[in-house]
């Protein structure tokens, strides 16, 4: 095999040049691209035995990567939706590699023919109001830990952040004066600027104290030992105040309350405050009116006030209200006899 066909050379091209240089993805996108490759090639050396400096682009064909696929949902555990992500990294590499060598074109086609597996779309978990107040109320405002968990899980459900955009929040970011506002660079390095609440900004002022005035790219939220508190971190501190407060709210202990809940809650309790579902797009930095669409399929507390409306509507119709033409028996006759 010719080495100009061996597989490696592509691979360190696609992440330094394609992913990174020319695309520019998020640091997210190129881990889990890199994470994808790994596994592909654990996968190789497991399971065929191959070497991987020695792995030809065409012995990745379309049976291994089904292979690979199998492999990741019956031995490793994989649900539908993470064995799509993994197609689709390997699927943008065979692009790659069909682009850069026309001799190459039919066997990547084949690759990226590979189609997705339907996943069943799940129900979105949200919390009611008093399941919010439950888990705000578990630390302990009277220490500086509890004071920054009570920011943390506050400024989630004030803006509907993820966690990573949370954990990467700077002094910068922050404007606690006039509009009080964040500003989040979320996926796609979109930013976008949400509004605070005044409980928000006290308490934010409160955790900050007199870093407020020191450097300005200085992190918003300090683990234990004074560095940044990273996005597993906040995961952690949800789930164990979720741990804690399901002990007074026994609904919390049949749901699986995460960072991302938090914001699930935010477009929900938004819609239900008749906000506009494109500013609830705006807010949560969504790139589809779609994704935010979803939050009105659960939303079961506006559905009973349009059913009740049109239930009264009914009650109080009058045959005088009907349609005029219902009134010309000729063209119903007409109709029924269709």
């Amino acid at each position: 095999m010719p080495s100009e066909y061996l597989i490696g050379p592509y691979i360190r091209r696609f992440l330094l040049e394609h992913v990174t240089a020319d695309r520019n993805l998020s640091p997210h996108t190129r881990k889990s691209y890199r994470d994808c490759l790994r596994l592909l090639f654990e996968f190789l050396a497991d399971n065929r035995a191959m070497d991987p400096t020695q792995v030809s682009v065409q012995q990745v064909d379309a049976s291994l990567v089904r292979e690979f696929l199998c492999h990741l949902e019956d031995e490793r555990g994989n649900c539908v939706a993470t064995r799509n992500r993994r197609l689709a990294a390997v699927r943008s590499l065979f692009r790659f590699i069909g682009r850069l060598d026309p001799e190459l074109v039919d066997h990547a086609a084949q690759v990226c023919a590979i189609p997705d597996r339907k996943a069943p779309v799940p129900v979105i978990p949200y919390l009611s109001k008093p399941e919010v107040e439950a888990l705000l109320a578990v630390p302990d405002r009277g220490t500086d830990q509890g004071r920054r968990d009570y920011c943390i899980l506050l400024l989630l459900y004030n803006t509907g952040a993820r966690a990573s955009e949370a954990a990467g929040l700077t002094i910068a970011d922050l404007n606690l004066a006039g509009a009080p506002h964040a500003r989040f660079l979320g996926k796609g390095s979109k930013h976008r600027i949400c509004p605070l609440w005044p409980r928000t900004v006290e308490i934010l002022r409160q955790t900050i104290g007199t870093r407020l005035d020191g450097s300005p790219e200085a992190p918003v939220f300090l683990s234990q030992r004074r560095g940044r508190l990273t996005r597993f971190g906040i995961y952690e501190l949800v789930t164990r105040v979720a741990r804690e407060a399901s002990r007074t709210t026994p609904s919390l202990a049949n749901k699986q309350v995460s960072p991302h809940t938090f914001r699930h809650s935010t477009a929900v309790h938004l819609l239900q405050a008749g906000v506009d579902i494109n500013t609830i797009r705006a807010w949560l930095g969504h790139v589809s009116l779609e994704t935010t669409n979803r939050y009105a399929d659960v939303d079961l507390e506006t559905k009973a006030r349009a059913l009740q409306t049109c239930s009264e509507s009914l009650s109080q119709a009058s045959p005088a209200t009907r349609p005029s033409w219902h009134q010309d028996s000729d063209l119903m006759a007409f109709l029924a006899s269709l």
